[in-house]
């Protein structure tokens, strides 16, 4: 059975951050050593391996080689991956790397550094592609605040589209939150990037740093978090999100289905990702785990990876997916009610919007683990609070100078910012749409497009 591929993209600091522990993680969860050779025992263990690795013969001796190229515009965070535990994993043709960095500058990862480096990342991308039997799609693993991975995420999304139009492209996207700020540009940035985000990607897993701090502070216990706490928080979700992918079992997704699910309107692609069971290592011995419990955390707001409170909208449709032996009937009565006691939070326009995926291989060190994509009009709070920051900068064009420097109109702040307040506005409208409102003006999609037709007409 040949596996859908997938080619992983990790771009900037974060990206590639929070990639070295994702990779850790996938190599944990398939039986593999940090040199990519098989030690496990399970053969479920590589049965669709290929989804995100190659196999490579060498000396006799297989290997697996992650499907993945580093991408940075300083050599810094890429030449310590290189010589991590796991540096000798990658190939090395699949680093790809700039000089002078990108400064936190989005123009200059999307106009001017980055466009110097495009061309040679793509060929690298290009080489990988080949070697794939069915391409299923990229996943691009970049923060919005920066200036690499959201300037230059921005920019090697668009090229991709271009180059393969057909296939899926996913992101997993960390947004600033303003609690938790590196840097004053960065709702810049990041306004910037869901400008472009709205065009080029399928499917955003948003994520946030307000939200991994309060989980890792107050369900783990960690006094003063650092990345690799958060990262380790990630990694667990992206490789959630992906097991349906990477094991067989009942009612198997892929990319393609997981979106089809998921997205209602092409634009309302943003997800908020949460994952159960959370508690420190301590407590852990001492819970106990229904599944009704686990389903019930899914949805509660404190195992949100974004800062924003679902309460306050209404689920447009939403993906569970659980690990571990789940027995399928117990899983379905357990959302359906789950769905039923919740009733107005979801919409009733779209029936049996909770789609319910179930693998055996639970993850290492747990015996039961879900992990849900959520669709939910509360999403817009993360776009409002971008916005709002936004605004109150872009009013007096304070720090502008640095991106024109670049070569980059003003014009385009303008656009994204217009852009973004469509954004939250068809989010608003689907909230507050009912099954009753056919009647009286027939298809609500038509309602949504005048704003989507304006935007590029300039």
């Amino acid at each position: 059975m040949s596996s859908r591929e997938i080619i992983n993209l990790q771009v900037g600091q974060a990206g590639n951050q929070i990639g070295e522990t994702f990779w850790q993680m996938l190599l944990a969860e398939h039986g593999l050593d940090h040199d990519g050779k098989y030690t496990g025992s399970d053969p479920l263990q590589l049965q669709r391996i290929g989804v995100y690795f190659n196999e490579v013969e060498n000396n006799g001796a297989q290997r697996y080689v992650p499907r993945s190229t580093q991408i940075d515009l300083e050599a810094g965070v890429c030449n310590r991956l290189r010589s991590g535990p796991i540096g000798g994993l990658f190939r090395p043709d699949t680093f790809v790397t700039g000089d002078p960095g990108a400064g936190n500058n989005w123009a200059k990862g999307f106009y001017t550094e980055g466009a110097e480096l495009i061309d040679s990342l793509l060929e690298t991308i290009r080489k990988q592609t080949e070697s794939c039997e069915i391409l299923q799609g990229f996943q691009l693993i970049h923060s919005l605040g920066g200036g690499t991975g959201a300037g230059m995420g921005s920019l090697l999304l668009s090229k991709l589209r271009e180059e393969y139009p057909d296939r899926m492209l996913a992101t997993f996207s960390i947004l600033p939150s303003p609690k938790v700020s590196e840097t004053v540009v960065e709702p810049y940035n990041a306004m910037l990037s869901v400008h472009q985000l709205l065009d080029t990607s399928d499917l955003t897993v948003c994520i946030d740093n307000e939200a991994l701090y309060n989980i890792t502070t107050n369900a783990l216990k960690i006094k003063s978090p650092s990345f690799p706490d958060l990262n380790q928080l990630i990694a667990k979700v992206m490789c959630g999100v992906s097991t349906s992918l990477r094991f067989p079992g009942q009612l198997n997704g892929d990319l393609r289905k997981l979106g089809m699910n998921l997205i209602p309107f092409p634009r309302l692609h943003f997800l908020m990702p949460s994952y159960a069971p959370i508690h420190s290592s301590v407590s852990q011995a001492y819970q106990g785990l229904s599944i009704t419990e686990l389903t019930q955390a899914l949805f509660d707001r404190k195992n949100l990876l974004v800062a924003c409170d679902p309460r306050f909208g209404r689920y447009l449709t939403a993906a569970t997916i659980f690990r571990g032996p789940v027995a399928s009937r117990e899983a379905e009565v357990a959302v359906r009610d789950l769905q039923s006691r919740n009733s107005q939070h979801f919409v009733e326009w779209i029936p049996d919007n909770v789609s319910v995926s179930l693998v055996s291989v639970p993850p290492v060190g747990q015996k039961l683990a879900a992990t849900a994509l959520s669709n939910s009009t509360a999403v817009q709070e993360l776009f409002q609070r971008t916005l709002e920051t936004f605004t109150a900068m872009y009013k007096r064009r304070a720090f502008l100078h640095w991106y024109t420097g670049e070569g980059m109109d003003p014009m385009e702040f303008s656009e994204a910012e217009s852009n973004t307040k469509d954004l939250i506005a068809e989010y608003q409208q689907y909230q507050e749409a009912t099954a009753k409102d056919d009647d009286e003006d027939g298809d609500y999609e038509d309602e949504a497009s005048p704003e989507e037709e304006l935007e590029y007409e300039e």
